[in-house]
């Protein structure tokens, strides 16, 4: 996920997993109510929901939103990213690997009293996968992400009954099942898509523990309990996401008892929430990179010494030392080492400003140059300051010549102008779906995720041999053979340096102590 990502995305299962007592507004409002007192939990983060329909956004902020009210086929394990049951049941393939069949959950029904079943399962994925489809409306980046484009590696999705679906794909992928149960794949309405048309994305309609009540921009999204889930029912009335921009405010709102969880917490205030008597941290395990993307379209940054040369001049362990407050590794490579296929015999680029200006010299700028450096709106898991950070390598890159001017925008708006290629040096992140290098590799450095307006790939950096060892890696279902493969690329990229990866963090969580049983999963999704 973007992020995002992002990114990375939260489901406060509060359907299943989360005791509220006294909840929104803290304990003074739970005052002389009685057993009637409607029970909301105050969620914040720092910036707002760029949509609600789940395959149209990419980052964590609008998904956090969305896994309240879509279910998907496959699910994620509590404590791991092996795939269980979700809509679908049971699931068999061919093989060759080309034909996947799953079985769905019966009796479920859509927030609008529709039914879910295979022909729901196929509007879908047709919406999704067909440019043509009267009701593509949107850039789908995601679904480009994971399957390879339009129409992608799904050939046709094939209706065998009421509640069996097939999935024909034009070549095995590994990850398949893995890709089906990540958040953006929710299942919507198609009812509800027909019905509002381009503005599904304010009026969203799945199966899930919560239902849509009504968005006000910038300021919270409200969600109710689904009485007639098919799961287990919801223990709190309804969800409030409410946005704070600043991290230190949202803190002082959690102190105040007026929200109840929050993420986006600064570093240096996890000593504070640990020292609160009415507050607790959580950590989420680490599966994320932050990293400064150099946009190899662009003058200078087509050139690889000065791409090298902007890596040696960061100081990445002074980053963690003033922004992490040790929550946070350095980063060499883009797959995070929590992963398998993670390359630790790749050599990362140490903090040399000497070995800098000597490769921009040798690229033929002794004095540096000008550009720009983009830096994010909003705190995000792999950033918690992304303002300061950015500064901070602003200062860096000066002492080895390179003057560069700030530039940001709002949440949305970064995000749209990064995935159209009009930056230069970007900060940008990625907490992993779905725990599979693919996640990471093929959707943030195969050139097929360039395209102008969706890319994923915001270095627009385009190697054909990586893209090789990528793609065989899709296909081929022994894991050690991937390993190889992934390991191969990362040498390549490495050398071909379109990213600094900066930082692997471990995001501090921060919530009443009032709150069980919420596990922070690494995909960031609390899911049961």
């Amino acid at each position: 996920m973007k992020v995002k990502r992002l990114v990375a995305a939260i489901f406060l299962v509060l359907a299943m997993m989360v005791t509220i007592t006294g909840c929104g507004g803290g304990d003074d409002a739970a005052k002389d109510t009685g057993a009637d007192k409607e029970k909301i939990f105050v969620f914040a983060r720092s910036g707002d929901a760029s949509g609600l329909d789940p395959i149209n956004v990419t980052d964590g902020e609008s998904l956090y939103v969305t896994q309240q009210i879509f279910d998907t086929l496959l699910e994620y394990k509590e404590d791991s990213t092996e795939v269980q049951a979700g809509l679908a049941t049971d699931w068999e393939s061919t093989k060759d690997g080309r034909e996947w069949t799953l079985k769905l959950r019966e009796g479920v029904k859509f927030h609008d009293g529709t039914p879910f079943n295979a022909e729901a399962v196929k509007f879908n994925f047709d919406r999704w996968r067909d440019e043509n489809n009267p009701y593509h409306h949107g850039d789908f980046s995601y679904y480009t992400y994971m399957f390879g484009g339009f129409p992608g590696i799904i050939e046709d999705v094939v209706v065998v009954d009421e509640y069996t679906v097939k999935f024909v794909l034009t070549q095995p992928q590994a990850p398949f099942l893995a890709n089906l149960a990540m958040a953006t794949f929710g299942i919507s309405s198609p009812e509800a898509i027909k019905k509002h048309g381009e503005d599904y994305f304010k009026n969203p309609v799945g199966t899930g523990p919560f239902k849509f009540v009504k968005w006000e921009k910038d300021q919270q999204v409200v969600v109710e309990k689904n009485p007639e889930y098919w799961g287990e029912k919801a223990k709190v009335d309804k969800v409030v996401f409410r946005t704070i921009p600043d991290n230190s405010a949202r803190l002082m709102e959690l102190q105040a008892g007026t929200i109840d969880g929050m993420i986006g917490l600064n570093p240096d205030d996890v000593e504070t929430v640990k020292n609160d008597p009415n507050l607790q941290l959580l950590l989420r395990p680490s599966m994320n990179v932050g990293y400064l993307a150099m946009n190899t379209e662009k003058e200078y940054l087509k050139e690889q010494k000065i791409r090298q040369a902007i890596n040696y001049a960061v100081n990445k362990q002074a980053l963690i030392d003033a922004f992490y407050a040790g929550l946070a590794k350095p980063a060499k490579n883009p797959l995070p080492p929590s992963l398998w296929g993670y390359n630790d015999e790749v050599k990362g680029y140490e903090y040399d400003p000497a070995k800098a200006k000597a490769l921009l010299a040798e690229a033929g700028y002794p004095d540096g140059f000008e550009t720009t450096l983009w830096a994010m709106p909003v705190a995000r898991p792999y950033m918690p300051q992304p303002k300061e950070i950015a500064q901070a390598i602003q200062q860096d890159l000066a002492k080895v010549g390179i003057t560069t001017k700030i530039v940001t925008y709002d949440w949305q708006t970064y995000i749209e102008k990064g995935e159209n290629g009009e930056h230069d040096l970007y900060l940008f992140g990625w907490t992993g779906d779905n725990g599979d290098p693919d996640n990471f590799l093929y959707v943030l450095l195969d050139k097929s995720n360039t395209v102008k307006g969706s890319a994923g790939n915001v270095a627009f950096y385009m190697n054909d041999r990586v893209s090789s060892l990528l793609v065989e890696a899709q296909k081929e279902s022994d894991q050690s053979k991937r390993d190889k493969l992934y390991k191969d690329a990362q040498v390549l990229i490495n050398e071909d340096a379109p990213w600094v990866p900066l930082v692997h963090s471990t995001p501090p969580i921060a919530a009443r102590k009032s709150i069980s049983g919420w596990v922070p999963h690494a995909t960031g999704t609390e899911c049961s």
